[in-house]
């Protein structure tokens, strides 16, 4: 996402080097997923940016995706259609465009141009963004749903929920804090627990990495 806001901490830092550690020990092949999911404010960006920077500077060929750009409807008609249709009807994995997903996850195994939507947050445009994944070895997706992706070799599970991460969203103002995003963010809570199985590494509520 274009104009995010990163609040990087050590405990970001801590954590991310964890995780390039399991990855350097569990990577055998040329092309490699790892998907970090969590509820907002959780500190998936944070995270996918500072493991995706460490890569880096080891030498790997990296690209970080944010797969929360690929909602299927546009950022300032979300609320109204939630309303219209009901957050408990609409709110979860069917607001992905999974097609797309799948199909930046194919040009990746395939080392193809990629073109994918990049949401604005000042604007609230959706931009598009090409990027070439040729000879890009690993590719760290984060999102609320990431871990639902097909062919994931590392999922990484942030346990902390909307409630202990009331504040990080404030400072971050993606979205207006009101009744109705209190019933999307239980709904997202409920959602992307039920993906905690799929992990294979879990972020604790002290921010501590822990095995699944």
């Amino acid at each position: 996402m274009l104009e995010d806001v990163l609040l990087i901490q050590d405990k970001h830092r801590e954590a991310a080097a964890e995780i390039v550690s399991e990855i350097l020990k569990s990577k055998n092949k040329d092309k490699y997923i790892v998907a970090i999911s969590g509820e907002s404010g959780s500190g998936k960006s944070e995270l996918t940016h500072v493991v995706a920077k460490e890569l880096f500077n080891k030498g790997f060929k990296v690209k970080p995706v944010h797969i929360d750009n690929f909602y299927n409807t546009h950022p300032l008609e979300r609320q109204e259609y939630r309303k219209k249709h009901g957050v408990e009807n609409v709110v979860g994995l069917g607001e992905y465009r999974w097609d797309d997903i799948n199909n930046t996850v194919d040009d990746f195994y395939n080392n193809r141009k990629s073109t994918m939507p990049c949401v604005d947050l000042v604007t609230q445009n959706i931009d598009e963004l090409t990027t070439d994944f040729n000879g890009v070895e690993i590719l760290v997706v984060d999102g609320l749903y990431a871990i639902n992706i097909k062919g994931v070799d590392l999922g990484v599970f942030i346990e902390l929920t909307y409630h202990e991460t009331k504040k990080a969203q404030a400072n971050r103002g993606k979205e207006k804090t009101d009744e109705l995003r209190f019933k999307v963010l239980e709904k997202e809570h409920q959602t992307v627990l039920s993906l905690k199985p799929k992990a294979d590494l879990l972020i604790n509520m002290d921010y501590k990495v822990v095995k699944a």
